[in-house]
């Protein structure tokens, strides 16, 4: 694969251009900038750039009777000679599409509310689903409107290409080839390829719509036509981060190959450089209750001559591994969302919306395991990076810790998941067991046992920069599904029966309550200093919540937090993880009371160390110089949570200080950034009570790996509060929680 003689590249160019039948491309758009070079060559529009470490690309494209082709990539090191990693490379999609449907999960909470299910509402609502699953076929009776699903309902297409023109664009510091005329199924668009400035990444995507209603989907991408050489391989760490590797001896594949690769990497090596085939850390993944790895990476041998590459999504959950004592525990914990077949809800294609399709390729001229190295440092191995001042923090997770340890027989049981939280680099976990385990409903004689097996579980698996806190989602009588978290260990009943009060005292657990209605929750939140926010809100079971109790007690309580922030829904045509439901709903609460605030959660269950957990997982940065101790008070840690001291990121994105400064009307929103992959806009946003407004600033002029400092002057006249949050171009990012001004 090495070219020792320049002359060999350009015969290879030249035989290239003969068959190509050209590409017209338009660069009225483009702007010299330094560092990229866009030009036109023998009807081919070639791109060089300056990428990491002194490295030089070289990116050419072309079309053959419509065909979009990448002529060539190619890379250096600084006055090295080129390494070809490919050429006359044919970009591949594919497109799986379904029909999203409202799940019964969303119709319950709207029912009970009052709320007609008219077909407005229905189309609404169906946006937000997560108990979807429209690949399974007929689908569970029960779960879904309008079911059994039907096989014709189901399309799988591969894109046509009617290539002949391009446009290219500058961008601060990234140039953009588009090319028109793809049809994929349904969905019709572009082709666009972008190269960033200091970064050897080169980003693939299919942008299209459809016009059809009801539309949930999801895509295969790649690059086919890499020739199989003497020494080609695709290497890839397993999920024991184990090299693995596959030399094409076997037989041609009819089907892409999913590598279950960690990091969901896969590299191709030849006998000089090599290439890596990723997908975005997070945008690519929609919501699950587990983060079993899939095989979001494939090869496909063709023929004995040659092989494509690039990143895929299964068609539904693979049987996991749940725990139990008995055939009739280990049926009902299975039988649950960590691999039940109707959770598997795909990407959302509302009517009319462009719909990215990124994969992402990485040219470099070292060997696979430096390479991989270089593309990990992107999302810092998967690792959430310590901040000094700040302490990871992340909540909601049904683990059964109680059943785990009664099941064992011994509190000593370390859990499998307790060694996947300690190796993201997170420093307090909120459990969140008594959900669908134990007894929740019990009275007490029953459930304090169990709680007591949970407080001391948690208190035995925390340490010095770690801590476990014994959380609950009790769904009770507050309206949809919430959060309770207190600074202590504390030992309730959702129910109080006959006899008993709101607060007892029991000769083997001290005070105790027994709450029996929204009024006793909220008095039990303000005795014992407790915190609650809504899970999913305007989702799953919290579908019309919190909008129902904005004017409640405790919603305008100081208990009331805000609400929960993950990404689900997943529609690929948002700038931000979760913008339509999550970040629609931050603002709206802040309009209508006091400060409240999105808490970054995961709501998932069972987890082990071969899972593939970072990219279905946002964070917490809380600013705390320690954790405490299990056996302190864990007020400081809450206390931030409730005063704003915190903000969410994907990871990738962070934001080590803000502030507010100035005096009068004239203010500035101070802001200290740092990032890995290219940046694309910070924004800062605000609200007046009544409605939200925006200030975008392009950040495309940023290198990856950069920090920054954003200064962004506003008027406080008429502002009720703000906030601050920047996204990068891989569609990660992180945001401030809102300061009122008055």
């Amino acid at each position: 694969m090495k070219l020792t003689h320049v002359a060999l590249l350009s015969a290879i160019a030249c035989v290239s251009s003969l068959f190509a039948q050209g590409l017209d491309c338009s660069l009225q758009e483009y702007k010299p900038v330094a560092g990229i070079k866009a030009e036109s060559q023998h009807g081919a529009l070639a791109l060089t750039w300056q990428g990491e470490h002194g490295d030089q690309l070289r990116a050419v494209f072309s079309s053959q009777d419509g065909q979009p082709l990448v002529q060539k990539l190619a890379v250096r090191r600084q006055n090295g000679q080129w390494i070809l990693l490919g050429h006359n490379l044919k970009p591949e999609y594919q497109v799986t599409t379904g029909r999203r449907r409202l799940s019964e999960q969303q119709m319950a909470p709207l029912r009970n509310l009052g709320i007609q299910l008219t077909p407005e509402v229905i189309a609404r609502e169906q946006w937000n689903a997560f108990w979807d699953a429209p690949l399974n076929i007929p689908g569970n009776p029960g779960t879904s409107i309008d079911l059994p699903r039907r096989p014709e309902e189901i399309r799988r297409d591969w894109a046509t290409f009617h290539a002949g023109a391009c446009s290219v664009k500058t961008d601060g510091s990234r140039v953009e080839i588009t090319i028109p005329g793809v049809e994929l199924g349904i969905f019709s668009g572009e082709l666009r390829y972008t190269v960033y400035r200091g970064s050897n990444l080169l980003r693939q995507e299919v942008i299209a719509k459809t016009e059809q209603p009801n539309v949930a989907f999801k895509y295969v991408a790649g690059l086919n036509g890499f020739e199989i050489g003497p020494k080609t391989r695709i290497a890839w760490r397993d999920v024991a981060r184990n090299w693995q590797e596959y030399e094409f001896g076997g037989a041609v594949n009819r089907d892409p190959v999913p590598l279950v690769a960690r990091n969901r990497l896969g590299l191709v090596e030849g006998t000089g450089g090599s290439l890596g085939f990723l997908t975005p850390p997070h945008k690519f993944f929609f919501a699950r209750e587990i983060e079993t790895n899939l095989g979001f990476v494939y090869y496909r041998k063709d023929n004995e001559h040659a092989f494509a590459v690039g990143i895929r999504q299964a068609d539904h959950e693979q049987p996991y591994r749940p725990y139990g004592v008995s055939d009739a525990e280990w049926n009902r914990r299975a039988d649950e969302a960590r691999h039940d077949i109707n959770n598997f809800a795909l990407y959302n294609a509302p009517p009319g919306t462009m719909q990215h399709m990124p994969v992402y390729f990485y040219l470099s001229p070292d060997n696979g395991e430096t390479t991989q190295r270089n593309i990990i440092a992107y999302t810092h191995d998967d690792h959430y990076k310590e901040m000094p001042g700040y302490k990871v923090l992340v909540s909601h997770f049904h683990m059964h810790f109680n059943e785990q340890l009664t099941d064992a027989g011994t509190i000593d049981q370390q859990p499998s998941w307790y060694s996947v939280f300690r190796g993201l680099g997170i420093n307090a976990v909120i459990l969140a067991d008594f959900h669908s385990d134990s007894h929740p409903n019990d009275p007490g004689p029953i459930r304090f046992k169990e709680q007591k097996v949970y407080f001391e579980g948690c208190e035995r698996f925390s340490d010095k920069d770690f801590l476990l806190l014994p959380g609950e989602e009790p769904d009770a009588n507050l309206g949809g599904h919430y959060m309770f978290v207190f600074p202590h260990p504390l030992y309730w009943s959702h129910v109080q029966e006959k006899g008993q009060t709101f607060r007892q005292s029991d000769p083997a657990y001290g005070r105790v309550y027994h709450s029996g209605s929204a009024k006793d929750e909220l008095a039990l939140l303000n005795d014992e200093d407790g915190y609650m926010w809504q899970t999913h809100p305007r989702a799953k079971g919290s579908a019309g919540y919190p909008d129902a109790v904005r004017n409640s007690d405790h919603f305008n309580s100081e208990r009331f937090v805000g609400g929960s922030y993950q990404s689900l829904p997943v529609d690929q045509s948002e700038k931000r993880l979760c913008e339509g439901r999550c970040m629609a709903l931050l603002d709206d609460m802040n309009n209508w009371a006091g400060a409240k605030y999105m808490i970054a959660e995961g709501d998932t269950y069972m987890k082990y160390p071969d899972d593939e957990t970072y990219p279905e997982l946002l964070v917490n940065y809380v600013k705390l110089d320690r954790v405490p101790r299990f056996t302190e008070n864990w007020s400081p840690l809450l206390k931030a949570l409730r005063g704003g001291n915190f903000f969410v990121t994907s990871g990738e994105v962070l934001i080590p200080s803000w502030s507010i400064n100035g005096a009068g009307s004239k203010r500035t929103y101070t802001a200290n950034v740092e990032w890995t992959f290219p940046l694309e806009f910070a924004e800062l946003v605000w609200g007046d009570g009544k409605t939200t407004g925006r200030q975008i600033i392009s950040a495309t002029k940023y290198a990856p790996f950069g920090s920054d400092c954003f200064k962004i002057p506003f008027d406080v006249s008429g502002k009720k509060w703000v906030r601050f949050a920047v996204w990068d171009s891989a569609g990660n990012g992180a945001f401030t929680q809102p300061v009122h001004l008055h």
